[in-house]
C-alpha cells in the first residue's frame, strides 16, 4: 500500500511539473504581450536615438510581427511568419550600445505593462539569442 501511495505521488508531483505555464501564460496571454509590444512602440516613437531605425517602418506591421514573435519565443504557441531576424536588421548597422538602449527601451515596456521583474528576466532570457542576428549587420 505505501509502495502505491509513493507512486502515485510521484505521479502528481511530475504530472504539476509537466504542467508548468509557459512564460507567455505568467504574463497573462495575448492581451499582455499586446500591452507590451505596443508600450516598446510607444518608447521607440518618444526616444531620438531608437526612432531613426524605424523612419521608414510599416508600424502595423511591426506590431504584428513583434507580437508574433514575443509570442512564439516566449511558449505562447504562436508561429512567427516574419522575416528573419538577420534579414529584418541587415543593413542597420545596430551597434552594442544602441542594442543594449532598445533593451533598456523593451524592459521600461514590460515596467508600464505591470510585469514583475523575474518575469522580465525569464522574457529576455527567451529573447537573447535573437542578439547576434541583430548587431553589426
Amino acid at each position: 500500500m505505501k509502495q502505491l501511495v509513493g507512486v502515485l505521488l510521484a505521479v502528481l508531483i511530475s504530472a504539476c511539473a509537466s504542467n508548468q505555464a509557459s512564460v507567455y501564460q505568467q504574463l497573462g496571454g495575448e492581451a499582455k504581450v499586446a500591452e507590451i509590444v505596443d508600450n516598446f512602440i510607444l518608447e521607440i516613437g518618444m526616444d531620438p536615438i531608437m526612432l531613426c531605425y524605424f523612419e521608414d517602418s510599416n508600424i502595423d506591421r511591426f506590431r504584428d510581427k513583434m507580437q508574433e514573435h514575443l509570442c512564439m519565443l516566449t511558449g505562447g504557441g504562436c508561429t512567427y511568419t516574419g522575416d528573419t531576424m538577420e534579414q529584418v536588421h541587415g543593413g542597420m548597422k545596430i551597434t552594442e550600445a544602441h542594442f543594449n538602449h532598445g533593451v533598456d527601451l523593451f524592459i521600461r515596456a514590460m515596467d508600464k505593462a505591470g510585469v514583475p521583474h523575474r518575469l522580465q528576466n525569464q522574457v529576455l532570457a527567451q529573447m537573447a539569442p535573437t542578439r547576434e542576428d541583430m548587431i553589426y549587420r
